[in-house]
C-alpha cells in the first residue's frame, strides 16, 4: 500500500494555519507544519500525528534547513505546500525601516521562493494537477498601505511569484494565492475596533476560518485552477 503524501503548512500552529492543520488531520491527511514558538498546542498536534518542525525563517540557512528536514520526513513526496507563515510589522517602530523591509521580504518572498525551489521536485506525482502550492497574500496587495508599506510590498511580490511558479511548474503542480482581508478577530480586539473593521466590507462579518478551509479544499481538488489569486474580502474592494 503506497504512502499518503503529506501536506506542508508553514506557520501551522496558529490561527488560520492551525485551523487548516486540524482540518486535514480530521480527514486523515498527514500534515507537516513549521512553527517558530512552541505553543502548548504543538504537543496536542504531535499527539494527533502531526509532524511539527521548529523552523527559523529569518535566515536563508533556516529556510534551507527546514526544506532538508521536509525531504527527510517525506520519502513519498508531498501532496501540497501551503505558505501561511507571516509577520505584520509596521514602519515607524523601534525597528529601522530598512530592517522592516528586510524582514518582510525574508518571510513573505525569500522563504516561499526558496521552499518552492527546494520542494517542488518532490511535490505531486508525474500526473497533471497532482500537486499544489498555495501562497497566502493579502487584500492590501490591491490597494497598498501607508502604515505597512514593506508588508504590502512583500505580499505583492509573493502574489507575483504565484504566476511565475504556475508557469514554471505546470501542468504537474497548480500554484494559486489566497488574498484575505478580515477573516477572524484576535481575543484582545475590543468592540470599537471590531465594529470599525466590520464596517470596511460590504458583508460586515468576520467569516471565520471555515471560509479559508473551504477555499483551500477547492483549490486542492481542482484540476484546472492555477496562476490565480482568490480574494476573500467580503466585497471590501468595492467600498
Amino acid at each position: 500500500m503506497s504512502q499518503v503524501q503529506p501536506i506542508v503548512i508553514t506557520g501551522g500552529a496558529r490561527r488560520i494555519g492551525l485551523a487548516l492543520t486540524q482540518h486535514f488531520v480530521s480527514l486523515g491527511q498527514p500534515v507537516i507544519i513549521s512553527y517558530r514558538t512552541r505553543y502548548p498546542v504543538i504537543s496536542e498536534l504531535e499527539q494527533a500525528g502531526v509532524c511539527c518542525i521548529a523552523a527559523d525563517f529569518s535566515t536563508d540557512e533556516g529556510v534551507l534547513d527546514f526544506a532538508r528536514q521536509i525531504k527527510e520526513q517525506s520519502p513519498a513526496g508531498l501532496r501540497a505546500i501551503i505558505h501561511n507563515a507571516s509577520q505584520w510589522i509596521a514602519e515607524g517602530g523601534a525597528t529601522s525601516d530598512a530592517d522592516v523591509m528586510a524582514a518582510m521580504l525574508q518571510i513573505h518572498v525569500r522563504t516561499p521562493y526558496l521552499l518552492n525551489q527546494q520542494l517542488a521536485g518532490i511535490t505531486g506525482t508525474d500526473e497533471p494537477a497532482s500537486g499544489d502550492i498555495v501562497h497566502f497574500t493579502d487584500y492590501v496587495v490591491e490597494r497598498g498601505s501607508d502604515k505597512h508599506i514593506a508588508y504590502a510590498a512583500s505580499k505583492a511580490a509573493l502574489d507575483n511569484l504565484t504566476r511565475s511558479f504556475a508557469i514554471k511548474l505546470a501542468p504537474r503542480i497548480k500554484v494559486n494565492a489566497i488574498a484575505p482581508s478580515l477573516i477572524m478577530f484576535n481575543p484582545q480586539d475590543d468592540d470599537q475596533y471590531r465594529q470599525k473593521a466590520l464596517d470596511k466590507s460590504l458583508m460586515k462579518i468576520a467569516p471565520g476560518e471555515q471560509e479559508i478551509i473551504h477555499l483551500v479544499d477547492y483549490l486542492l481538488s481542482s484540476k484546472y485552477a492555477t496562476g490565480r489569486t482568490f480574494a476573500v474580502d467580503g466585497g471590501r474592494h468595492l467600498r
